[in-house]
């Protein structure tokens, strides 16, 4: 198994996402295996001041504080990032960009209150590569605890556009100031 060992995030992944610090949401990199389609597992600190989060008007028994499940897609799309970047070796930098494509099945097992990490795996299940398109389809599973958060069975689109290539290598010919 080609797996790497428990890694704080690589700033380079950060500086290459299409999203600033405060839009990745995760602190680690837990498994990385490239064996087959590519499996990822990482962590995502939960706490009250998360996005949406913090907007929610809490009660105790109605509405209990928890990670928005709306977080939590957008965290499918960060586990998506974290596979292109390390599995498919796609870079923001080289001008590929990755969207949402469809969620299948999306199913809300149990709130996340704040405070226990959740543990976010991902494991392509399918991938299709094309010189300017990568398609992948993705099992994911949110835990927090003992617990099952959320499991998803969703496809995402790699491309790099003739246009954002361009730009980019006309940028990098230009002189630096």
């Amino acid at each position: 198994m080609l797996a790497c060992a428990v890694m704080p995030l690589d700033p380079d992944f950060v500086a290459d996402c299409p999203y600033g610090p405060e839009g990745v949401l995760l602190d680690e990199v837990l498994e990385i295996d490239r064996e087959g389609k590519g499996r990822v597992v990482v962590r995502m600190p939960t706490y009250d001041d998360l996005p949406l989060t913090r907007e929610q008007r809490a009660h105790p028994i109605r509405h209990p504080r928890h990670v928005s499940g709306g977080l939590m897609i957008h965290m499918t799309g960060m586990v998506g990032m974290v596979h292109a970047y390390y599995v498919m070796g796609l870079r923001h930098a080289e001008g590929w960009i990755g969207y949402g494509g469809r969620i299948y099945s999306g199913k809300f097992l149990a709130l996340a209150p704040p405070g226990e990490p959740m543990i976010l795996e991902g494991v392509a299940t399918q991938v299709r590569k094309l010189p300017k398109m990568v398609f992948a389809r993705y099992l994911l599973t949110f835990r927090q605890g003992g617990k099952t958060i959320y499991e998803g069975d969703q496809s995402a689109m790699w491309v790099r556009p003739d246009e954002a290539v361009a730009l980019l290598d006309s940028m990098r010919a230009q002189p630096p100031e």
